[in-house]
């Protein structure tokens, strides 16, 4: 994977091409603060926008697109698809509602937000495999160039793939220093699957540790410049988020640096900081928000 620029981009296993740094909206709120940011994103170098349709934020995400001015296909456009929304023909209505918010003809990738575990349904593998033929339907259709998972672990990749057409793309997890699930990660590219890292900053909990800014200060960058450069170098694309002018900027400013070995083999053993307590196999969407359990 480059990390020469902004610029650059990963091959998917479709042969989609898609940039390695992306803005994120996360607890982005729906309104002009989003809209302006995004825009103020791409004014800054960025081509890739992620969003989800539980973030609540999409018509907003989707201004911004348009207030940014660069052309539709210039941008890449992430978004995901909820819990609630599961079952076939849910999800075919979900990703045309999210089409409809977007203001958009088709969506760049659209991921599983998580999976339906054997914690929230016994038959979770049938409401997985569902979702995903909702998904591949949508493909064929010319909706979404890419699709792909979240928070999947390999035994839930294993198994959906026992009736897949299309393999999944993309795995987003959470991953960052103090967190930054090496196994996992090393699974998902032998599978081929490109990582992408929600939270690369730990929910800004990693931003304080005595560890990551002495490497920042080493460097004469930032905390959070550090942790970005961290996931870029080892090969996991990183998804930033902010609404501030200059914190967006500071966030693309991550290519005339290079983390040594020493730096690296200090970030990778880091003593466990930031974890969002949020795993797989535990189902944290349905515990907290009652997923839906349907397969038709």
């Amino acid at each position: 994977m480059s990390i020469t620029s902004i610029k650059d981009t990963v091959k998917l296993n479709n042969g989609v091409e898609m940039p390695v740094l992306a803005y994120g909206t996360w607890q982005a709120p729906t309104g002009e603060l989003t809209r302006d940011g995004v825009a103020k994103a791409v004014e800054f170098g960025f081509r890739s926008i992620d969003t989800a349709a539980a973030y609540g934020n999409e018509e907003s995400v989707g201004e911004g697109v348009r207030a940014s001015g660069v052309k539709r296909e210039d941008l890449f456009i992430t978004t995901k698809h909820w819990i609630m929304d599961r079952g076939y023909t849910k999800t075919l209505a979900a990703i045309d509602n999210s089409l409809k918010l977007l203001g958009t003809d088709y969506i760049d990738l659209y991921l599983v937000h998580w999976p339906c575990t054997e914690v929230s349904a016994p038959n979770w593998a049938e409401i997985n495999a569902a979702v995903w033929r909702g998904f591949e339907t949508a493909v064929k259709a010319g909706k979404i160039r890419a699709i792909g998972v979240s928070n999947y672990l390999p035994e839930h990749i294993l198994e959906l793939e026992k009736t897949a057409e299309i393999k999944p793309a993309v795995n987003q997890i959470e991953f960052h220093p103090g967190y930054h699930q090496p196994a996992l990660v090393e699974w998902c590219k032998k599978h081929g699957m490109v990582v992408e890292a929600w939270s690369p900053l730990g929910s800004g909990a990693v931003l304080g540790d005595r560890i990551v800014n002495s490497i920042a200060e080493k460097h004469g960058k930032t905390a959070a410049q550090v942790c970005l450069r961290f996931a870029l170098q080892y090969g996991v694309c990183p998804i930033t988020k902010s609404v501030h002018a200059d914190r967006i900027r500071s966030n693309t400013e991550l290519y005339d640096f290079e983390l040594d070995a020493d730096d690296m083999l200090r970030l990778e053993t880091l003593y466990p900081l930031g974890y969002s307590t949020y795993h797989p196999a535990q189902a944290p969407a349905d515990t907290l928000f009652g997923g839906n359990y349907e397969v038709e």
